[in-house]
């Protein structure tokens, strides 16, 4: 049975990956801040799916987690399979950029871009591992970003440059991976309907309705769960870091 851990997995766009997944008969290591108690329907739900199921409590932004989430996997599975790096953070406040705190700036990035850079360096190497005793190992590193990646906020700008920062990070390590034959992919989610854009959902549903978005309407966690089975179940070959933008038609550029 292979394993994908997804951090960030038991909500939003994580746990409608976990649910793509766990259809296509993937083991799960499911990542997330909540004490276990606090997920124990959505890990009931998924083991309903007749795969195993296991919580892996943590913070990426620290080491100690990180080392945990890793061990525990090992340890229950004894391999990993597919990274789905998906946690994230939204900014505290939505601040113009020019008010932006330090403490706030930091808050942010130690979770978005350093907490998943150093997650994915534990995790990548129980996927090299992986192949390194088996040529026939099926190993996948498929990474959550944004369409922020490549759009600019004047009122999320911390929120922009992590995203922007994983695009260059997911490149990186899809050329070091390729040596091992791990393909990597990046994903960039256009305007998704979470708990994380529920505070200016009635805002973006105007600008979906409006045209902005040319299938008019706000994606959802099982748009991006569709495409990452398909990835980690090897249906794109030969496509090593390369971006996909399920994001409705939103960065077409047009007149």
């Amino acid at each position: 049975m292979k394993v994908a851990l997804i951090t960030g997995g038991s909500r939003g766009i994580g746990l409608g990956i976990a649910r793509s997944l766990a259809e296509k008969g993937f083991n799960l290591a499911i990542n997330g801040v909540r004490d276990e108690s606090g997920v124990s329907k959505v890990l009931e739900e998924l083991k309903a799916y007749g795969v195993e199921v296991i919580y892996c409590q943590g913070d990426i932004s620290k080491a100690a987690d990180r080392l945990s989430i890793v061990d525990k996997i090992k340890n229950h599975f004894g391999h990993l399979n597919v990274l789905v790096n998906n946690a994230g953070v939204a900014p505290k406040v939505r601040k113009d950029m020019l008010e932006v705190e330090e403490e706030d700036f930091d808050y942010l990035m130690d979770i978005v871009q350093k907490g998943t850079f150093f997650m994915s360096q534990l995790a990548v190497k129980e996927l090299i591992a992986g192949k390194e005793k088996d040529p026939n190992f099926e190993a996948y590193m498929i990474n959550i970003t944004s369409i922020s990646a490549r759009t600019a906020s004047t009122n999320r700008v911390e929120y922009c440059m992590a995203k922007a920062g994983l695009s260059i990070m997911s490149s990186s390590f899809a050329i070091k991976l390729a040596e091992y034959g791990i393909p990597v992919y990046e994903i960039q989610p256009g305007v998704i309907s979470t708990d994380m854009t529920a505070v200016v959902k009635e805002k973006y549903e105007k600008m979906a309705s409006d045209g902005v978005v040319p299938e008019k309407r706000m994606g959802t966690p099982e748009d991006i769960g569709t495409i990452v089975a398909a990835l980690a179940t090897g249906q794109m070959p030969y496509c090593t870091g390369q971006m996909i933008a399920p994001d409705g038609g939103m960065g077409i550029w047009k007149l």
